[in-house]
């Protein structure tokens, strides 16, 4: 799997910038759900992306960056 670069070169010379895309800070899987943990650079945005592999389910939290691990950890808490 290729990790997408955190920095991207400005066109005529600039310096660095960071990336538009989400970097994705943590990732684990348990029991066929995938939990994805993203910070968003451009909107300096946190969110846990949750998949359940059984069946289908997918959805995405935005969370308040002091409760990232926790939703992380509990995404389903945090769902309700």
């Amino acid at each position: 799997m290729t990790r997408p670069s955190l920095a991207v070169s400005e066109p005529n010379g600039g310096g660095m910038s960071p990336t538009r895309s989400p970097r994705e800070l943590a990732a684990r899987e348990s029991n066929g759900v995938s939990v994805r943990l993203l910070w968003h650079p451009r909107e300096n945005a946190v969110t846990v992306s949750v998949e359940n592999l059984h069946d289908d389910e997918c959805f995405d939290l935005a969370v308040a960056p002091e409760r990232a691990l926790d939703a992380f950890y509990h995404p389903y808490a945090y769902a309700a």
